[in-house]
């Protein structure tokens, strides 16, 4: 038996692929890798991270629906707060800035077009 799982791939339900992979590689910097909106689905990557964008027809046998929350978890705080100027220079829809929170989170939100949520943050409890 497998001891450890690959990374997850979540699924993120959106209106219309060609604009969310638009913005998901302009404001975001991610990599459109396949697909489209006549197949209902596509890959988007950055790095080890990766995603795919649906639209309603692809979902509809599923059921699941926007808006949905990713958690991305950085390597320290400097990543979180890099990560966020990164993405507020390219215009990315900032929700909350960086910042520290009492269950010991740094971190900040950002939305995409269709209202889906990312929390980006660096766990520091074992920091302390």
């Amino acid at each position: 038996m497998m001891n450890e799982f690959p990374g997850a791939v979540p699924e993120i339900p959106v209106s219309d692929i060609t604009r969310a992979a638009a913005y998901y590689e302009n404001n975001l910097g991610f990599t459109l890798d396949w697909g489209g909106e006549d197949g209902g689905i596509a890959g988007i990557s950055k790095g080890n991270c990766r995603m795919f964008l649906t639209n309603r027809a692809f979902r509809e046998g599923y059921g699941n629906a926007s808006p949905v929350l990713i958690w991305l978890n950085l390597n320290s705080k400097e990543e979180v707060n890099e990560l966020h100027a990164l993405w507020s220079s390219g215009h990315a829809k900032i929700i909350s800035p960086p910042e520290s929170k009492p269950w010991k989170l740094h971190e900040f939100t950002v939305a995409d077009l269709d209202g889906n949520l990312f929390r980006v943050f660096y766990d520091f409890s074992k920091d302390l």
